[in-house]
This record gives structure tokens, sequence and C-alpha cells, in this order.
């Protein structure tokens, strides 16, 4: 009686146990747990049926520990599958950066709200190739494309050898992360500067936009970019590059001027609605791209003036004539050709001109309205070929497009530069140049361009 006993409690004392632990394993087996104990309890039912449950629970204990080292083998099957870094602010380290103690971690280098359309989870792959891209599972049709940020002098169509491959892609990727992290760190430090300026000199402006202050954007639907046009400063190759994101045409470099600035099928803002304009401000990436103010001003009189232009010979050349040269010729009268750039600048600081001031050498600010509308991204036309490609893999653009560099117009002619700028500036007098700058002041301002001592004084 007493073995029995025993033999009764050591069996209630495995069962007990078995089924303490598949209650944390299987859910559904607490009921049952409960039930058993109840019937222990419970005298009339005593110790019968105790064999009968030991080999059930035996049974389902063995199940529940198959499926719990099925599920152990099946996690770390996908344990390598999660190696790497994230730009999103989550560090992935892979094995050896742990084994070494070095962090991985990189902040998002542009900013969710800057680019809302399709910067939300990127992620960071360094593979065996030597460019690095940047890319997202989670990318819309649009910006399928992989973000590729080798640098354009660094590309090449040449195969790594087998021997260097994984060197020259570990340098590759690095220096691919140092120019990336300089120029978003550039278009963020130019994003507060101009916001700083506006609070400073422009805080009373009314911040209703108006289609007026749009009428300068040009829309891309496709890749929902607003590229805001300051003329002088690659605009025309802008307009092609557009072109080609919208599908209207397949190569940049077979597109005339005429067609990029005249027949072009791209749209202004201001020929949506209301509610189309806010729409595309509110979620299109907003770009604007600008130039030394001294150096634009310069390249507009020698492409308009210097060069045959009927339109502007005959609309703005014939007043300045008339007003700011003395004894004029008939000829020159009527055919409004050879304005010197003294006179142009007689009439770019006369608050009484003969004529408006036109776009190409009208303030950025003024153009563009950057106190109104906030620009995701500010270029240089000074570094033009480096942040056009940032902004073409920001945006998803094919890999093999790039921003045109050709001129094509007045091909003969030396591009303007700071030398050509000053040669220019010296036909001057010193108050005449410093009237020049007042104008430009803002822009010198907002743009984060140095005051230019050099040709002022």
């Amino acid at each position: 009686m007493y073995v029995e006993s025993m033999q009764s409690s050591a069996s209630l004392l495995s069962e007990t146990v078995g089924i303490t632990l598949l209650a944390h394993i299987v859910p559904e087996l607490r009921i049952m747990l409960g039930m058993k104990w109840r019937m222990t309890l419970d005298p009339q039912c005593g110790g019968r049926g105790n064999l009968y449950w030991f080999f059930v629970f035996l049974l389902f204990f063995s199940a529940g520990g198959l499926l719990l080292f099925l599920q152990q083998l099946n996690h770390s099957a996908k344990v390598p599958q999660l190696a790497g870094v994230k730009l999103d602010g989550t560090a992935l380290q892979s094995r050896e950066d742990k084994d070494q103690g070095k962090s991985n971690v990189m902040p998002s280098p542009i900013s969710p709200i800057q680019f809302p359309q399709f910067w939300k989870r990127e992620e960071l792959n360094i593979g065996e190739s030597q460019e690095q891209d940047l890319g997202s599972q989670r990318i819309s049709k649009k910006h399928r494309k992989l973000l590729k940020t080798s640098p354009p002098n660094q590309r090449t169509n040449r195969p790594p050898s087998s021997s260097s491959s994984s060197s020259s892609s570990l340098l590759s990727g690095l220096f691919s992360l140092q120019r990336w992290r300089k120029l978003s760190s550039l278009m963020q430090q130019r994003q507060q500067l101009i916001k700083k300026m506006c609070a400073k000199y422009k805080s009373k402006v009314s911040k209703t936009i108006t289609q007026q202050h749009v009428r300068n954007i040009f829309v891309e639907d496709k890749h929902k970019l607003l590229y805001c046009q300051v003329p002088k400063t690659g605009c025309s190759n802008w307009k092609r590059t557009l072109m080609v994101l919208a599908g209207v045409a397949s190569d940049p470099q077979n597109i005339s001027h005429n067609t990029a600035h005249i027949g072009s099928t791209l749209k202004t803002l201001n020929s949506f609605d209301r509610q189309g304009i806010i729409r595309r401000l509110g979620s299109y990436t907003k770009v604007i791209f600008m130039r030394e103010p001294f150096e634009r001003l310069v390249s507009a009189y020698r492409d308009k003036f210097e060069n045959p232009n009927d339109y502007y010979h005959m609309t703005f050349g014939k007043p300045i004539i008339s007003k700011y040269r003395p004894n004029a010729s008939r000829s020159a009268l009527e055919s409004g050709s050879g304005v010197t750039f003294q006179e142009f600048v007689q009439y770019f600081i006369d608050v009484h001109r003969p004529i408006g001031i036109d776009i190409h050498w009208e303030a950025a600010n003024q153009v563009c309205n950057p106190c109104l509308i906030d620009y995701d991204f500010i270029g240089k036309f000074e570094n033009m070929a480096e942040e056009s490609d940032l902004l073409l893999r920001l945006s998803g653009a094919p890999r093999n497009l790039t921003l045109p560099t050709f001129k094509d117009r007045n091909v003969a002619d030396e591009r303007t530069s700071l030398k050509i700028t000053q040669k220019y500036f010296a036909q001057l007098d010193v108050l005449e140049r410093q009237r020049v700058y007042d104008y430009y002041y803002l822009d010198y301002l907002m743009f984060n361009y140095s005051k230019p001592l050099q040709i002022l004084y």
C-alpha cells in the first residue's frame, strides 16, 4: 500500500512538472493543467486515470519540445540576413564589427521631413562592386533605382581585378560615405542659413503663396521634382534632364536650346490649381541651384548683349542706349546693339530704369522666393557636377543619366569665371560696384557667398 502510494505521488509529480513546462510552450495546455489539478484534489476521483494522463502529457511534452527545437533552428538560420547597417538610426552591426567594438550607427543623411516622398527607411549595403548603393525595400516603383553615391570621378566601366576587388570595394565605400556625409551636411547648413536670413530680413513678408510666387518652378511628376530655374546657373541643362526624367526625351544631349526653353513639354507649377500647387509643394522634392551673383550678372550680360539676340537688343538695348549713351548714333538707336557693360549697369542700378528687370539678372531670392518655399535641395553652380549627381541618385533617376555640361549658345566664348568677372567690373567706378552688390545683398547672405572684396575695392 505504501509502495503504491509512493508510485502514485511520483507519477503525479512528473505529470505536474511536465504539464507546467508545456503550459509555457503551448498556451492551450493551461486549461488541461487546471482540469488535472481538480481531478487530483477531488477525493471521488482519487488516483484513477493517472497512468493514462501520464502518457497523454508525455506525448504533448515531446511534441512541444520538438516544436521548440525546430523554432530555434529556423531562428538561427535567419540571423545572417539581419547583419548590416541601417540609416534610420537603428544599429545592426555585423559580427566582425561587434568583435572589434566598432559602431556602424549612422544617422539618416537627409531628414525624412525634407525628402518625404522617398526617404523612409534607407539601408546601406556594401557589396562586391566598386559602387556603394543606397536603397530601400519600401521605396515605390517610381524610386526603385538604388541610390548610387559613388563620386562621378571615381566611376569606371573596367571590372576590378580579382585580387583587389575587395579592397577597392571597401575604399570606394568609405570614400562614398565621406562624400555623402559632406554633401548632406552642406544641404542642411544651407537650409538653416536661408531660414535664419529669412527670419532676420523678411519676417514681416506675407506667408501666403500665390501662383505668381511659383511661376518659375518646373514640375516633373514622375520623379516628384520641383525645379526652380535661376537663369545662368545651368537651367538649360536641368530642363533637358527633367525632360528625360519625364520620359519625353531619351538623351539630354540631343535636346536643342529652343526645345528646352520654348518647346519643352514641362509644366510650371503656376499652371495647376491651388490644390495641385499645395499638394506638390508639400510632397515633392523642391530644388534650386545658385551661382555667385556677380558672375551670374556678367554671364547674363555677355550672353544677351555681346552676341546676336534680336529680342534683348530690341527690348532692352534700344531703351538703354537711348537713356545712357550721349550722342548715340541712329543705327545704334534703331538696332539696340552694342550695349556696353557700364551702360548695362547704369540701367541695372537705376531706380527709374526705362524698362523692368529681366529674370536673367533678377535676384534669385525674388525669382524663387526661398522665404516662402522651403527648398529641400539647395545646390551650387560652382559644384554642379557632384551635387547634381547626388540629386539624381536621390530622385531615383536612371544610373546612366547625368546632367549635361555642354554650352549650347556662344560656344566659342570662354565660360564666365572670377577672372572674367573682375575684368568687367573694372570698367565701373566704386559707387557703381557697391550698388550692384547692394542689389544682390540678400543673395550673398542667403546662399552663403563671401563678399567680393577683390572686385568691389
